[in-house]
């Protein structure tokens, strides 16, 4: 097939899910065109059958902010055009579903591509339900072949918010196993030998709730030797940092900024810690449990779908820092429990969420659009 994907190309969740199966989907010798505002975070050294196609963004005085979505609905068309483009896969329905659509209408009919959206979560929950993108999402959603969502909740939500008159399909998120397979950064870089880890990894988005990280962090401490390892990067960096200097702790939190290799330090935590006022899915919590490492999360969202609470992890209320702080430490004062949630984990993450088992329902996804298109015609 001669697929095209369009996706955020920064780190976070829905860019990594888009690059992992554009990488898979070479592999089994399709011919895959991303078509990005900027190169892709994930996306490193040089893969067969994969291309890469930036949007030009042309300044203009009387441009308050550049209209990258029409310039990027341009590049997908003659990307479209050049490369006879079959399907092209959207990830998040504003704006590259929207875009996706603009550029098929602007193709001859007889080569107009397939559109596939997949949801990811705040492109509905955030975006989407806004009065100022309602409409233009849910235009965009049902002129798309396909939708699907990385959860059921997300499904849910989506059919709930916006009433669609085609079913939303959901096709979790996956791990490549095989990156994984990677050495392990030296420990005492991250903490000292007498220091348990406590890692969170996000973009720091208000929905991430990073301040909850830092207050029970705290509560934390007054039981337990630890140190806090933040991955990532975005606009509440430093909220953390100004609640943790009121705590008094900054000594014992280090920032490592976004990590292109996550993979290298993730084994390294005793507990991974993921707080958010919700999750579409939870791939921070599904890439620790390949790691063999407990997760401590929220009940709200995808993230029940991920990590079973009890076996894998615990997932408490969101803003309950007390009960957070009392899960995490019945992980790290128990070593035993520690090693069979991370065993049970990894176990989970290889059985439900492989790569070849998730790549498998999106190609035969792809087959059932153009099969429905060659019928048509």
């Amino acid at each position: 097939m001669r697929i095209g994907i369009s996706c955020h190309s920064t780190a976070g969740g829905s860019g990594i899910l888009a690059t992992e199966l554009g990488i898979a989907l070479a592999k089994r010798g399709h011919a895959v065109h991303f078509v990005t505002t900027e190169p892709l975070f994930r996306l490193r050294g040089f893969y067969e059958n994969i291309f890469c196609h930036t949007v030009n963004l042309v300044p203009y005085p009387l441009f308050r902010h550049l209209p990258f979505t029409l310039a990027l609905s341009t590049k997908m068309f003659e990307v479209a055009m050049e490369h006879d483009i079959e399907l092209w896969h959207v990830h998040y329905a504003i704006p590259y579903a929207a875009c996706a659509v603009i550029a098929r209408e602007m193709m001859p009919k007889d080569q107009r591509f397939h559109i596939v959206t997949t949801l990811h979560g705040t492109d509905i929950t955030l975006v989407g339900i806004d009065p100022s993108y309602f409409h233009l999402t849910k235009f965009a959603m049902e002129r798309s072949c396909t939708v699907t969502a990385v959860s059921n909740w997300l499904a849910n939500e989506t059919q709930q918010a916006f009433e669609l008159s085609k079913p939303i399909h959901t096709i979790y998120n996956f791990v490549n196993l095989d990156r994984f397979n990677v050495p392990v950064a030296n420990r005492e870089n991250l903490a000292k030998p007498d220091e348990k880890i406590v890692m969170h990894i996000s973009n720091f988005r208000p929905v991430k709730r990073v301040t909850d990280v830092v207050r029970t962090f705290k509560k934390i401490l007054e039981r337990v030797n630890a140190r806090l390892i933040m991955v990532g990067d975005g606009p509440e960096r430093i909220s953390a940092t100004g609640v943790a200097r009121q705590l008094g702790i900054t000594d014992k939190i280090a920032y490592l900024g976004n990590s292109e290799t996550v993979e290298s330090i993730l084994p390294l935590a005793d507990l991974v810690f993921q707080p958010s006022e919700h999750e579409s899915f939870g791939l921070v919590p599904l890439e620790a449990m390949l790691s063999g490492v407990p997760v401590l999360g929220t009940a709200s969202g995808g993230i029940c779908e991920v990590v079973d609470h009890g076996v894998t992890g615990y997932l408490c209320e969101v803003g309950d820092t007390d009960a957070m702080a009392r899960c995490a430490l019945d992980i790290l004062l128990d070593e035993q429990k520690a090693r069979a949630m991370g065993a049970k984990g990894r176990a989970r993450a290889h059985e439900l969420f492989a790569e070849d088992k998730i790549v498998d329902q999106y190609e035969q996804l792809y087959r059932d659009c153009l099969t429905r298109r060659h019928e048509s015609e």
